[in-house]
């Protein structure tokens, strides 16, 4: 039996279908100016209405965990969220209170209670926030995806997910 010898392939530089580069990068990397609080946003936005915006969502979603932990009365977010929005509060609040053994919006006895811990938005346009909140429950986290409209001089949120 005699053994066969391949030749040698040589490793091309770009691989499979994502077309990833393999060889080092030898240019150091620029830097893109920084802008104050910048995100992914598509329209300019001044630092202070972004700060009232990010405020404002952070004191909504802490609200938000505790109505679906049953802390909070549902009731409460009634004037900042659209029907759709809380109605799905309400049913994770009952969902939640019925594994747990209580009523939703009357308060518990919990070890852990939610936090919100980081805030990061995108303003669409003026009137228009997308926003990636970090939840914290104890040593666990949990992110939240939200979509806020301004609508007669005030936020309300129109769409809440809830990873």
């Amino acid at each position: 039996m005699s053994v066969v010898s391949l030749p040698a392939v040589p490793v091309a530089s770009v691989q499979g279908t994502l077309a990833l580069a393999l060889e080092p990068r030898r240019a150091v990397p620029t830097r893109r100016p920084e802008r104050a609080g910048a995100g992914a946003d598509v329209i300019e936005i001044g630092r202070t209405a972004r700060r009232e915006l990010e405020l404002w969502a952070t004191r909504f979603t802490q609200a938000a965990v505790e109505i679906v932990g049953g802390d909070r009365p549902s009731s409460q977010l009634v004037r900042w969220c659209v029907p759709s929005v809380f109605e799905d509060l309400k049913r994770r609040a009952e969902l939640v209170g019925r594994a747990g053994g209580h009523r939703p919006g009357e308060g518990r006895v919990a070890a852990v209670h939610p936090r919100v811990v980081g805030v990061h938005t995108c303003f669409v346009t003026d009137e228009i926030v997308e926003a990636g909140l970090h939840v914290r429950y104890g040593h666990r986290s949990r992110a939240i995806a939200a979509r806020f409209e301004r609508r007669n001089d005030r936020w309300l949120c129109t769409a809440l997910d809830f990873s």
